[in-house]
């Protein structure tokens, strides 16, 4: 039986597919019209497209190609679930039944409506476990005493945040918090702590949801991270080891070297 693979924006689900296609993986996208690339289609067995809230269409296809396994690859913005969404009727009586409209509770809903119809959540990085982020100083510059200072406060407040489900990064400046990440994106985030900075250097901090699986929303950085922190003054960056993907890594490590920007991956804090 093929698996499934709803892709959203970005990297993430094309190079999946791409890992598929060279394990021999038969893989059936199903990529959300207002979000995927194009370019999916040629690298799936075979590719549907729905919209948003076609909740009943995806079922519908999962059933018609016996697909009893899908993984969720790539970035939905939260915005646009949350405000421009044009639900069908099982997403209407999903919705009307949540109490919240956070990540888990949207996706969980989802993947309990999936689970009734037989259809089971795979882990999102199960094909793409090599690009996991691995322990340690990732770029070729540490992080000096002052970042790691601004770093390890970070952790503490975006540990804090991913727990309550608001968003993944933070921004500091001097052991201050200057923005958090809520349904705009951590690039709009850093754009918004740039303005609120006074030219102080910042520090992003991307922390992991501290849940059991891998299911859904896994923290991403790729080289556009890289070029949003040089163009905002952010000289350091620190992730969750082996829950953070890593895409397309050697050209965002190459990015961060070349903008003296510095990279720490650290195993989750724990509860």
């Amino acid at each position: 039986m093929p698996l499934g693979l709803i892709a959203g924006n970005g990297r993430f689900p094309v190079l999946a597919l791409e890992a598929a296609r060279k394990a021999g993986i038969e893989i059936v996208a199903i990529g959300i019209q207002e979000e995927a690339a194009p370019e999916i289609e040629p690298l799936a067995a075979r590719c549907y497209w729905i919209s948003l809230g076609a909740l009943s269409k995806l079922i519908e296809i999962c059933h018609r190609e016996k697909i009893t396994q899908v993984m969720m690859c790539g970035q939905v913005k939260h915005a646009s679930i949350f405000s421009a969404i044009v639900p069908d009727w099982r997403l209407v009586k999903l919705l009307a039944s949540l109490e919240t409209k956070n990540t888990e509770g949207l996706i969980g809903g989802v993947a309990r409506v999936l689970a009734e119809e037989g259809i089971e959540l795979a882990d999102s990085t199960l094909l793409l476990k090599n690009l996991l982020a691995r322990e340690g100083i990732l770029s070729r510059r540490k992080p000096s005493g002052d970042e790691m200072r601004d770093l390890d406060y970070g952790r503490k407040i975006a540990a804090a945040l991913a727990s309550l489900d608001i968003g993944q990064s933070v921004a500091i400046a001097e052991r201050a918090c200057v923005a958090v990440e809520a349904m705009e994106g951590t690039d709009a985030m850093l754009r918004r702590a740039r303005s609120l900075a006074a030219g102080k250097p910042l520090r992003l901090v991307k922390a992991s949801q501290r849940r059991k699986h891998l299911l859904f929303d896994v923290p991403v950085i790729g080289p556009q991270t890289i070029d949003v922190m040089r163009e905002t003054g952010t000289t350091a960056l620190a992730i969750d080891a082996g829950r953070t993907l890593l895409i397309d890594g050697d050209e965002m490590i190459a990015r961060a070297n070349e903008a003296q920007i510095a990279i720490l991956a650290r195993q989750p804090a724990p509860d």
